[in-house]
């Protein structure tokens, strides 16, 4: 019986093992949230998270993810955005570089800004 239960907690926090580790202090966490001019259009939202993929390429990027919104009758979730990005950077100065990059410039200004009809950010350091 204890090799049985050993067995099953065993099993249970072997996913705690690839949980990702805390974000290190100073680290910025970039989240953009976008309305589209066309909701719920699945090309332009396509357009945007192909946009995404690029920006990969940028250094100082440690890690980018996106995903649409949560439906929620919670009074204090907004769920009307269309898509939302989250992006990890190791300091304010990796943000402020990949803001001013050229590709993150190209992308803003020939996708997010055509297809997009509100975009808010937020940052977030520890």
């Amino acid at each position: 019986m204890k090799k049985l239960i050993c067995l099953a907690l065993c099993a249970a926090f072997a996913s705690c093992a690839s949980i990702a580790p805390p974000a290190s202090t100073g680290s910025v966490d970039h989240v953009v949230l976008v309305w589209l001019k066309r909701p719920g259009n699945p090309q332009d939202r396509e357009k945007l998270i192909s946009a995404g993929r690029e920006l990969r390429s940028i250094p100082g990027i440690r890690a980018l993810d996106h995903g649409t919104a949560l439906a929620s009758d919670r009074p204090v979730v907004d769920d009307s955005f269309d898509l939302g990005f989250v992006m990890r950077f190791d300091s304010p100065e990796a943000l402020a570089a990949y803001e001013s990059h050229p590709i993150h410039q190209r992308k803003v200004k020939d996708v997010l800004a055509p297809l997009s009809r509100k975009i808010v950010v937020y940052d977030i350091t520890r």
